[in-house]
């Protein structure tokens, strides 16, 4: 301690050579296999695995989902990934036209078919999913790009969506601001 009472830093040769595992601080503290995290790798799988084959996304997530229930070595399908399937087959052209807006020297058919499922589930999470921080849709998506993608992927999309994340709260808003309309009630005889 020094003569003010605060802690000095080692001399160089006090310093201890630490040889066991390192912690990351509490505050970030990495998650590698968190449920989301997997579902948002399975959605993409689908999602791309539907774009190949030319096929209904929604249809190939519930088809693993019914082999999962026939096949214990299927694994089960995640609630999540479900919503995250059905939200992009529902909303896929409005989210095509987000993620084309942004893509600057780009077409959207000219990105890898891995890219656009990443930035597919990004954009949608962005616009819809009201639990989800926009700063975790964003890490995300680039971490899945880390995994699944080019080199250059996980700077593009993550470039791609920090342009769209300024945007996704007006979206929200507008999407809130429209009163939602139930059908009407079928005719009695």
């Amino acid at each position: 301690m020094s003569s003010t009472g605060e802690h000095e830093p080692p001399a160089e040769h006090e310093l201890i050579e630490h040889t066991g595992p390192t912690q990351r601080p509490p505050e970030r503290a990495h998650k590698p296999g968190g449920a989301r995290r997997k579902a948002r790798r399975r959605a993409v799988d689908f999602l791309f695995e539907s774009e190949a084959r030319d096929v209904d996304p929604v249809d190939v997530a519930t088809e693993r989902g019914r082999m999962a229930g026939e096949d214990t070595t299927v694994a089960p399908v995640n609630p999540y990934t479900l919503t995250l399937v059905n939200g992009v087959a529902e909303n896929l052209d409005r989210l095509d036209e987000v993620i084309a807006a942004h893509l600057h020297g780009w077409t959207l058919e000219r990105l890898p078919a891995v890219d656009r499922a990443v930035l597919r589930i990004a954009v949608w999470e962005l616009f819809h999913a009201a639990d989800v921080p926009p700063v975790v849709a964003v890490d995300e998506a680039v971490e899945l790009a880390k995994q699944l993608s080019t080199d250059d992927s996980p700077a593009f999309i993550n470039g791609v969506l920090g342009q769209v994340v300024l945007v996704a709260p007006q979206v929200r808003a507008a999407a809130a601001a429209v009163p939602r309309t139930e059908p009407p009630p079928p005719p009695q005889d």
